[in-house]
This record gives structure tokens, C-alpha cells and sequence, in this order.
């Protein structure tokens, strides 16, 4: 289980600097700005990352889901509250984010072993 997570993020860096190597000045100004979004301003960093669970739940996007789950842990979202915010997804996004939900506690299980 903590393969699945480490491999995510390690592809997920990999991607990353290669695609940022490419020196694309769009694709450069995207990453910065999405990295901007969520530095602390009227919200905190914290709050952002739990609104970015709940987009990315409803918008189905697992990788983002899976991301901003593990931000989320970091960032010091207790797992009720965490649930607590991908009910509101769930109600937003309706049944089609039911099997993102499946896959968000299947990562979260994958988080809580990490820690134990």
C-alpha cells in the first residue's frame, strides 16, 4: 500500500520536472499559479487544501484527490473532518463521484498505515 502512494509521488515529481524543463513559458505561468493558489492569503493553506479535495472530487480527477489527500494529512485535517468534507463533494458532485469516494478512503487507509 505505501508502494502505491511513494510511486504516486515519485511519478508525479518525475512528470513534473519534465514537463517543466521543457521551458514552455504557458505551461511554466500554469504551475506557478496553480502553486500560488494555494499559499496562505485570506485563506490559510490548510483551508485550500481541503477546497482543492472537494473540486477534485467533484470534478473526478483521482491523481488530484489522491494529492490533496496527503496534503490534507500534512497540512493537519483530522480524518472526520476530512470525511466531513467529501460528504459536501459528494453532495455537490452526485452519485458519479461515488467510486472517487471509494478510492479517497482507500487512500486514506493507505495514509493512516503510513503513520502507524
Amino acid at each position: 500500500m505505501a508502494d502505491r502512494l511513494a510511486d504516486f509521488e515519485k511519478f508525479r515529481a518525475d512528470l513534473d520536472g519534465e514537463i517543466l524543463e521543457c521551458n514552455h513559458l504557458g505551461i511554466k505561468r500554469f504551475f506557478a499559479l496553480d502553486h500560488q493558489a494555494y499559499e496562505p492569503g485570506a485563506l490559510p493553506t490548510k483551508t485550500k487544501e481541503l477546497l482543492g479535495l472537494v473540486a477534485s472530487t467533484v470534478l473526478r480527477c483521482d491523481d488530484c484527490v489522491t494529492y490533496h489527500l496527503v496534503r490534507c494529512g500534512e497540512a493537519g485535517w483530522k480524518r472526520q473532518e476530512v470525511i466531513d468534507a467529501l460528504n459536501v463533494a459528494l453532495i455537490v458532485g452526485g452519485s458519479i463521484t461515488i467510486p472517487h469516494v471509494r478510492r479517497a478512503f482507500a487512500c486514506m487507509r493507505e495514509i493512516d498505515a503510513l503513520k502507524s
